[in-house]
């Protein structure tokens, strides 16, 4: 049976729904705590909620910069001439991209092959493979300079006394910065030679594969040149939209921090309250974001992340002397989160075409 985009499109959706099943059925707490811990948000969840709103905004920002750069690209070249594709339709492709992200297993298995499928409508497959892999790779690298600067904001809090520091923790924050520095040098490597064709025949290594890989090298070998060719280009050719794109995914993951920030406000956590009080808070929130979604990276195999999202927030928000009932909480109400927008996501694949 040949599957056509509308069949792959079908099942998208209803692997989305039976993600939104599988997570409500697996919630580690009662339906009536679950409610006990909504009744408490009351109106923070509307915040809490609706920044991914500017958050999603902001990953669209930073895919349509890529995109944008691969349009003039080929226009220059002479190759093609490629309409403009509007900010909303992008912005409706990084939603669903990202809920089928959150509702498979390692994450880009959904959400990257269901936006290089939709945007290939607009400009053609390859233009598509390499927009859609190269803002995944932007969005990993945003990653990693998260991370990283959450060492020194971590450091920072800890000479002027707030946050404690010894032997372990020092050994800690040495392993980060040591990975980090290791995932630029190679994300450098992939930006200025491209990667998908290395990444195949990597795949060659892995048992029962080596067959499949070496045919779709052969058969796709000059596709993924092309392809490679068009994400070494970006960096070579538009340094002003890499760095661009670049700063919104990282302004993204700044802005996520706010959604914890909404939860410690709403325990009455404020440092003290006034500027200098919501600063501090703010920067709490920072560094409970960035050690939740590295542990969560790291075992990022696992469906939705059930269950190591939940342990990283618990073990993030003990590491800064709060209480586990708090990182619970936020746990729980970050997961309603994520179901609300997968549901939103799910539903705009066949609302909005």
């Amino acid at each position: 049976m040949k599957w056509t985009k509308q069949r792959l499109n079908n099942l998208f959706f209803f692997l989305g729904i039976a993600a939104v099943v599988v997570m409500l059925l697996t919630f580690d707490v009662s339906f009536i705590e679950l409610w006990q811990h909504l009744c408490h948000a009351g109106y923070w969840l509307i915040p809490i909620v609706g920044v991914w709103i500017l958050i999603y905004g902001i990953n669209a920002l930073s895919w349509q910069t890529i995109i944008r750069s691969k349009c003039r690209e080929a226009e220059h070249d002479g190759t093609s001439t490629v309409k403009e594709i509007s900010f909303w339709r992008i912005y409706h492709l990084t939603i669903t991209g990202y809920a089928l992200n959150y509702a498979t297993p390692v994450g880009g298995l959904g959400g990257e092959p269901y936006r290089i499928m939709e945007l290939s409508k607009d400009i053609g497959n390859q233009r598509a493979a390499s927009s859609v892999i190269l803002y995944a790779m932007m969005h990993f690298f945003a990653h990693f300079w998260y991370w990283f600067s959450s060492i020194f904001i971590y450091l920072a809090l800890a000479a002027i006394g707030d946050l404690p520091i010894n032997t372990a923790i020092a050994t800690l924050l040495g392993i980060v910065i040591v990975f980090c520095l290791i995932a630029f040098y190679i994300f450098s490597k992939g930006y200025r030679n491209g990667l998908v064709a290395n990444i195949i025949r990597w795949i060659s290594h892995i048992p029962g594969l080596k067959g499949w890989s070496i045919r779709f090298q052969e058969k796709h070998k000059e596709s993924l040149r092309n392809i490679d060719e068009q994400i070494a280009a970006l960096y070579a050719n538009d340094k002003q939209a890499f760095y661009r794109s670049l700063l919104l995914e990282y302004l993204s993951r700044v802005v996520q921090s706010s959604e914890v920030m909404f939860m410690l406000l709403l325990f009455g956590i404020d440092c003290g309250g006034g500027f200098s009080g919501l600063l501090l808070t703010f920067l709490h929130s920072f560094l409970i974001v960035s050690f939740t979604t590295l542990f969560a990276n790291l075992i990022g195999f696992l469906p939705m992340q059930l269950g190591v999202q939940e342990g990283g927030f618990v073990l993030s928000i003990a590491a800064l002397g709060l209480s586990a009932a708090l990182g619970i909480f936020v746990s729980i109400i970050c997961r309603v989160r994520e179901i609300i927008w997968i549901i939103i996501g799910i539903l705009l694949m066949k609302i909005y075409k």
